[in-house]
């Protein structure tokens, strides 16, 4: 059986913040390496753990940008090494403000790209994993047992399921 061509899917970047200033700047600097923004989600308290608190500060806050332009699932590995880049030239002192979470949406899932290994990660390049975050079924996402807190609750369905409907709207209009 020969294998079939990957279909394009939904730039994703899950974003955690705590300078607005320096936010905006890595809003810029997406905008300049992928193109326009196409949803910006609502600003969600982050605070399922502290995990982050010592290096950020407090408060922190999550949200989602999803871009216009599909990409290849192959891509998303240089592309998490480029928001790693973007958040060590906005670090200050070392110490980063913005978190670049780079990941995509298709039909059935939402993958974020790590540079972290775990056991349930899939090696893809440079040092970068796959990681299967969500699953959708039924009209909704579901987590798995490893999945990050914050995406176990549900906060983010509703504005995932939007994302996914832009999507799904891009693919019929490129066939």
């Amino acid at each position: 059986m020969k294998p079939l061509a990957s279909p394009t899917t939904k730039l994703l970047i899950a974003v955690l913040f705590s300078d607005e200033e320096l936010l905006n700047a890595a809003k810029e600097k997406l905008h300049e390496k992928y193109g326009a923004i196409d949803f910006e989600s609502q600003r969600f308290d982050f605070a399922v753990s502290d995990y982050y608190k010592p290096e950020m500060g407090w408060p922190i806050y999550r949200l989602f940008w999803s871009f216009e332009e599909l990409i290849n699932p192959k891509d998303i590995a240089p592309i998490k090494i480029e928001c790693n880049e973007i958040e060590d030239q906005l670090a200050i002192q070392g110490k980063r403000k913005v978190n670049l979470d780079a990941g995509y949406l298709d039909y059935d899932k939402v993958v974020l790209a790590s540079a972290k290994y775990n056991w349930q990660k899939i090696y893809l390049d440079n040092g970068i994993y796959a990681d299967l975050t969500l699953r959708y079924e039924k009209g909704n996402y579901f987590p798995f047992p490893w999945s990050f807190p914050d995406f176990k609750e549900g906060h983010y369905n509703k504005m995932l399921l939007r994302i996914r409907e832009l999507y799904k709207q891009q693919r019929k209009n490129k066939q």
